[in-house]
């Protein structure tokens, strides 16, 4: 015969609620995060990957409909622009990430020394960086202006030109002239950012280098570089995501020109969807550049073995 169960006493029932609200606890704490999330990273994702597969052009409002693969087919098959602007936009990348890299970690090792007003350089190098895109653009286009610009001015004083260039309209000079604006405004990041990591490296480690003999360079080479390898990574990293996706500088000195000369990928999204209004063929472009960063993204972090020990 089978033994009757007991029913459970009211301290059992309040005990088996506790667990259970405890358990459900930190997933309560964590929806809202959650939502967040969703609202404004994979919704805005989602749409933008609905939207390529549409023909969506206000200016031609009587074809919009599903559009299946055409708009990723017309990129890669014939449209030329989009080639081309890929190519700027590497070469956009490469030069502005390297050297502000490579700039900025000289900085950062000057600044991590000891002299006087060290706090004061330390705040005029942060300087650019706290300046808006808007501003900064309007004083390299003062600054590059064929008329009255101060590089045009020292370049005749010193003898170097006989008449005035027009830097931001020659297709020899505008790349060059824009790469130079940005590096003023991206170096402080760099600086600042690797500043931060000098000093979490311990002061010990330079001590006994300097008992073993070691000099500076073999220093720079064998404890600040590899300390600093996480941050060097991580900041890259940003950078060429910032880099890749930067429009503001770029569209008000030269808006792509001349002859399309400074058109980077994030620009020509912005004038096909936003100036352009087709919002079908801008999100397929949009898509596309998202793929490319995220494989970029991926293989940087896997060969720079990020986070591992040296």
């Amino acid at each position: 015969m089978e033994k009757a169960i007991a029913a459970p006493t009211p301290q059992l029932k309040r005990q088996h609620r506790k667990n259970r609200m405890r358990k459900a606890t930190p997933y309560l704490l964590l929806l809202p995060s959650i939502i967040m999330i969703v609202a404004f990273l994979f919704y805005p994702m989602a749409t933008v990957f609905y939207y390529s597969f549409q023909h969506y052009d206000i200016s031609a409002p009587f074809y919009d409909g599903f559009a299946g693969i055409s708009n990723y087919v017309d990129i890669f098959t014939k449209d030329k622009l989009f080639y081309s602007s890929l190519l700027n936009t590497f070469k956009w990348v490469i030069s502005e990430v390297g050297l502000q890299l490579i700039i900025g970690l000289m900085f950062a090792l000057l600044l991590n020394e000891k002299f006087r007003f060290r706090g004061l350089a330390r705040t005029i190098t942060f300087l650019p960086w706290a300046i808006s895109g808007v501003l900064t653009s309007v004083m390299w286009m003062l600054m590059y202006n064929e008329h009255i610009g101060v590089f045009n001015d020292i370049l005749m004083r010193v003898g170097l030109i006989e008449k005035n260039i027009s830097f931001l309209s020659s297709t020899n000079q505008a790349f060059m002239s824009v790469i130079i604006a940005e590096l003023w405004r991206g170096i402080p990041f760099f600086a600042v950012t690797l500043l931060a990591g000098l000093q979490n490296i311990p002061e010990e480690l330079y001590e006994a280098a300097k008992v073993d003999g070691a000099t500076r360079l073999d220093e720079l080479k064998s404890i600040t570089l590899p300390q600093l390898k996480n941050t060097i990574v991580l900041t890259t990293l940003l950078r060429i995501v910032w880099e890749f996706n930067n429009v503001d500088l770029l569209y008000n000195l030269t808006g792509g020109g001349p002859a399309n000369s400074t058109m980077t990928y994030a620009m020509y999204i912005a004038k096909t969807a936003v100036k352009g209004s087709n919002f079908g063929y801008g999100s397929a472009l949009t898509a596309i550049g998202f793929m490319i960063l995220t494989v970029v993204a991926f293989l940087y972090l896997k060969f720079s073995k990020y986070n591992e020990e040296a």
